[in-house]
């Protein structure tokens, strides 16, 4: 997976929540990735197509929820995220709006 299109679907979207904006400020950026990705493929794909140094990668496996849709009960499906750690003084501009 080494072109720049292929990698560009890794990343699926940035995930901004309360917790991942406190995380941007010690530099630590969250996206939900494709499921088939790992590590080494998501640090590529955010230093290509961000043009950053990674540090470090931590990705999660995110259980689907179960919810009530009318008398069945259905289950939303897995996904899988990570959090991805900038080398110290560099930002991603697509978080910060501009």
């Amino acid at each position: 997976m080494t072109d720049l299109q292929d990698l560009t679907k890794v990343l699926v979207r940035p995930l901004v929540t309360e917790k991942s904006t406190r995380l941007q400020e010690t530099g630590s950026y969250t996206f939900e990735v494709a499921l088939h990705t790992n590590k080494g493929i998501v640090k590529q794909a955010v230093e290509r197509v961000f043009n950053v140094d990674v540090i470090n990668v931590n990705v999660l496996m995110v259980r689907g929820r179960r919810r009530r849709f009318g008398p069945r009960w259905v289950r939303s499906p897995d996904w899988k995220k990570a959090i991805v750690t900038l080398k110290p003084g560099q930002k991603i501009t697509i978080f910060e709006g501009t």
